[in-house]
């Protein structure tokens, strides 16, 4: 299926020419031993050296157009043979693989010299190097998702996501396609229409109470059924349906690298909220709502039937590109820490030394963590908050999760709140949280009485620990996963 989306593939251990080189060489060798022909008499009727030969063959020089041709004239065949026609035999490849591993970083890193391979080495030795390369080469790419990488990969995601004002057109497009292939009416898309997607893609669905606990659904490609847990089935199962096809829409492989993998998670969100709020409705309601100045997440939750943070992930896909209004997101876990993050509006938020804004602390008096403070769970809380770099007027709201409490919130520039519901609050702060003193530091006389007479016992929310992947899938348990497949395999 074509994805409609552009996904950067994994480069390659090798240039071209290295390629062409080998490929070329056991082509010729494996055309001179089928024809009966030793070194000596292909390098008699062409006038080279054996030695000369031999390094041709073993891909270490280059030969001309010139001495191809005269090579093809000796051993009877067209130069097509040579350069692309001809297919290796299962040794050739075994050996050429071998060659190119040589040639690469992991076999260069470990200080191993290229070596000859002899006919004489066994397939077995052969598949055996092979392996332990990849090996190699899946724990080094393991180990490399360090926690500075990972906030690398964030920092990276966040510039793209800025510089398109969290606006993926591609994206838009492949969700508009997909409702157009179900001939969706318009407007929320219903659960009937998330089956008809599912049906479309040629899956069907199935809820079992024995899902992985890793896992928040399992697609088995091979008998085309999609299979999420009984207890999504008891509430709105839309966006879990959505998230686990909108993988299989894109095309996704999978992810050689954590980079690789955060930009898959992005892309499957994007279009899960695109498909469950499309673009060409939610648009036109938001222009009308903004005439009236009238911009709420609150009403587009309601209106789609989606959680308060799909709505305000939604907005800020939507707000820059079609309503000329720049906004920040935050989601922040009880303790504080933030999680999620995004900003096109120049708000000064905490960072690290490398920019990453996920993990840091946010500002006790920033309106995502007063609004744990409040006891209305059922209105929204709004803010205006004086910082350093201007006022900033935010919308917040606490949803509950397997993980704790996180606050969601939305926030503008004070110049672009007269077109949000909210805009008469009273509330109001003073947070200069890029200032170290402003709350991330206690202040000096109560650090002074307590520095050296507390002990706290961390309770760290496992979202952080998020960014430590191990393996192609962080945090799934593959062993678990393939006994589940097996186990509901049709006809088992």
């Amino acid at each position: 299926m074509g994805t409609g989306v552009s996904t950067s593939s994994a480069s390659l251990p090798f240039d071209d020419g290295e390629v062409d080189t080998l490929t070329i060489g056991r082509r010729i060798r494996q055309l001179r031993t089928a024809r009966g022909m030793t070194l000596d008499d292909l390098a008699g009727a062409v006038g080279r050296a054996p030695s000369q030969m031999s390094m041709i063959e073993n891909g270490r020089r280059e030969a001309k157009l010139t001495l191809l041709q005269a090579i093809a004239r000796a051993l009877e065949c067209t130069l097509d043979q040579i350069l692309d026609a001809e297919p290796l035999d299962a040794r050739a490849a075994l050996e050429l693989s071998v060659e190119r591993a040589m040639r690469g970083q992991t076999f260069q890193a470990l200080g191993i010299e290229p070596f000859r391979v002899g006919r004489a080495v066994p397939d077995e030795a052969l598949a055996a190097m092979l392996a332990l390369q990849a090996e190699i080469e899946r724990l080094r790419e393991e180990r490399s998702a360090t926690p500075e990488e990972a906030r690398r990969a964030n920092v990276a995601l966040r510039r793209l996501m800025r510089t398109q004002d969290n606006h993926f057109p591609d994206l838009e497009r492949v969700a508009s396609g997909i409702l157009d292939r179900i001939e969706h009416p318009g407007g929320p898309l219903t659960q009937r229409g998330a089956s008809d997607i599912a049906a479309h893609l040629g899956f069907t669905l199935h809820y079992v109470p024995d899902l992985p606990s890793s896992t928040r659904s399992i697609a088995d490609v091979k008998n085309g059924r999609l299979y999420l847990s009984t207890k999504v089935a008891k509430g709105d199962p839309r966006a879990a349906v959505l998230q686990a096809l909108s993988s299989r829409i894109l095309g996704h492989g999978e992810p050689t690298s954590y980079d690789e993998f955060l930009r898959q998670r992005v892309e499957t969100n994007y279009l899960t909220g695109a498909l469950l709020m499309p673009e060409a409705h939610v648009v036109p309601a938001l222009r009308e709502a903004k005439e009236r100045r009238a911009l709420s997440i609150e009403d587009l939750r309601d209106a789609y039937s989606v959680s308060y943070e799909t709505a305000a992930h939604r907005f800020t896909n939507l707000a820059t590109v079609h309503l000329g209004i720049p906004v920040h997101f935050l989601k922040v876990h009880e303790s504080g820490t933030i999680t999620k993050a995004y900003e096109n509006d120049d708000v000064n938020f905490p960072t690290d030394r490398l920019g990453s804004i996920e993990g840091q602390m946010c500002c006790r008096r920033w309106t995502s963590r007063v609004v744990f403070d409040e006891d209305d769970l059922f209105n929204p809380y709004y803010q205006y908050t004086d910082t350093g770099n201007g006022t900033y007027w935010c919308t917040a709201r606490v949803e509950q999760s397997s993980e704790g409490a996180h606050s969601v919130s939305v926030g503008v520039r004070f110049d672009d709140t007269r077109w949000f519901r909210g805009r008469d609050t009273p509330n109001r702060g003073v947070s200069r949280h890029a200032v170290e003193t402003c709350c991330r530091r206690a202040p000096a006389e109560l650090e002074a009485a307590w520095r050296d007479k507390a002990w706290p016992n961390v309770r760290t929310p496992r979202t952080l620990l998020a960014t430590l992947p191990t393996g192609a899938f962080p945090g799934v348990d593959t062993t678990e996963l393939y006994e589940f497949l097996e186990a509901h395999a049709p006809g088992e």
